[in-house]
């Protein structure tokens, strides 16, 4: 069924398990005769939308099971007035997020509206202050908040509900954006207001098919409302090694390990350390990085992880506030953090630059140096500079055997230095960049080794 035909109930009934919604009692508010503006015809209209569509108000709240993973769910109910946000529906909004802050819940809108009331004027417009200020409350007391885009998402719930949601997911082709259809310039692109748009854009985490979101959602609530201790958890443990487990001779040896298309990169890694995870995307102020970093969540030994992994390939700006934006969640669930260090070094194009790579790293820099859960670093292939080192903890940071960390690239510091390219390898070990080097320095604890070589610790100290 198109989203647009589905209501309140289906779109329930689409996402909760069998029989395990429970509806929330509405507020009961007394009103004046056709709403606060005495808006003529008001009440007769809400009396045929509630007659056509079964509901009381544009919004039907209440609890339930996603899979088995219990949440407090909001349904637009869209034939109600457009789904349009007003006083009564302020009221109900207010109390679902009252009700999730009481039982430890998270919050999934599952949004399809048009914008504010226009039959109750600033009054309806006000009601985003009271959904802002319920958010706000919501995320201080450590909750997640995950929102579901439908057709459409616009207005003042889009910039709400919607875009201040921790997490982010759409249905295909459903229509997003501040503008409504009938607000927007005549000459606008229509393209633009779509949920792929949207994530194309970074702000929104993933487009789903309507088969696939039960499962979806499901999985998130589960990582991000899981029953670790969120108080003070314990460090994710270090991954252990995929690849060599000998030591390279010398800097420049490294180095070229390190820049092996042979060597293991952050997917491996990632495969190997998580039984299943799920994927933010978006620094949610216009840019992208899929390219460039690894986002999101996921679970190791029955414990929800976050992960923020570099490809290889230089990080750009909207990689690293992404990566901010990740660590900033995991920090306020209380979940532990991995990050994974691969990158020559930051995106220096003159791109980069007009998109702020200097404030993007600097981000990444506050986030880890604020983070009050743990950070666990690997270092699993070239640490490229300032650009690695914004994602290294500063106390818990390991290194592969085919790994390197450098102040910035032997190659570029022989012609900072004014050395001739001859001079690029002996450089190399003048920077002593080998990761038993790294250790003896004290710029990393330990080199992890192979799980699979028998007889091998997880971590080893520097040959004498």
């Amino acid at each position: 069924m198109p989203d647009q035909r589905r209501t309140a109930r289906e779109v329930l009934a689409l996402v909760t398990d069998d029989g395990s919604f429970t509806e929330l009692p509405p507020p009961v508010r007394e009103s004046r005769p056709d709403g606060p503006l005495g808006w003529q015809g008001y009440d007769a209209s809400r009396a045929r939308a509630a007659e056509r569509t079964g509901e009381e108000e544009s919004v039907v709240c209440g609890t339930a099971t996603v899979e088995g993973a219990r949440a407090v769910l909001i349904a637009f109910e869209f034939g109600f007035l457009g789904g349009s946000l007003g006083e009564r529906t302020g009221d109900r909004l207010e109390e679902a997020y009252a009700h999730a802050r009481e039982h430890r819940l998270p919050v999934v809108p599952l949004i399809a509206t048009g914008g504010s009331r226009m039959q109750e004027g600033m009054v309806a417009l006000t009601q985003l202050q009271r959904v802002a200020r319920q958010s706000a409350l919501t995320r201080a007391a450590g909750l997640p908040q995950i929102a579901v885009l439908r057709d459409p998402t616009t207005g003042g719930g889009w910039a709400t509900l919607g875009a201040g949601a921790d997490v982010v997911l759409a249905l295909p082709g459903v229509q997003v954006g501040f503008a409504g259809s009938r607000v927007r310039p005549s000459d606008a692109d229509p393209a633009a207001y779509t949920a792929e748009a949207q994530l194309t854009a970074g702000a929104a985490d993933a487009v789903v098919r309507p088969q696939d979101l039960k499962g979806v959602l499901g999985r998130w609530l589960r990582l991000l409302s899981g029953t670790d201790d969120r108080t003070s958890p314990s460090p994710a443990p270090v991954p252990a090694a995929l690849a060599a487990t000998d030591l390279p001779a010398t800097g420049w040896a490294a180095v070229q390990r390190a820049r092996s298309p042979e060597r293991p990169r952050a997917h491996a890694y990632l495969d190997a350390y998580f039984t299943t995870r799920v994927h933010i995307s978006g620094d949610r102020c216009g840019g992208t990085d899929p390219d460039g970093i690894l986002c999101g969540f996921g679970e190791h030994l029955g414990r929800t992880v976050a992960f923020a992994a570099q490809t290889g390939t230089g990080t750009r700006p909207a990689g690293y506030r992404t990566a901010a934006r990740l660590i900033r969640l995991a920090d306020r669930l209380g979940v532990p953090v991995l990050t994974l260090v691969d990158t020559p070094g930051a995106a220096n194009d003159a791109e980069a630059e007009r998109q702020g790579a200097g404030a993007a790293i600097a981000e990444v820099f506050g986030a880890v140096a604020g983070a009050r859960v743990p950070v666990t670093t690997l270092v699993i292939g070239e640490g490229g500079s300032g650009g690695a080192l914004a994602l290294a903890a500063p106390d818990n940071t390991w290194a592969t055997p085919d790994s390197y960390f450098s102040v910035i690239a032997p190659e570029l510091a022989a012609a900072i230095l004014k050395r001739p390219k001859e001079e690029i390898e002996n450089t190399a070990d003048q920077l002593r960049i080998r990761p038993q080097d790294l250790v003896e320095l004290g710029v990393v604890r330990g080199i992890v080794q192979n799980a699979g070589q028998e007889g091998a610790p997880a971590t080893s100290p520097p040959p004498p």
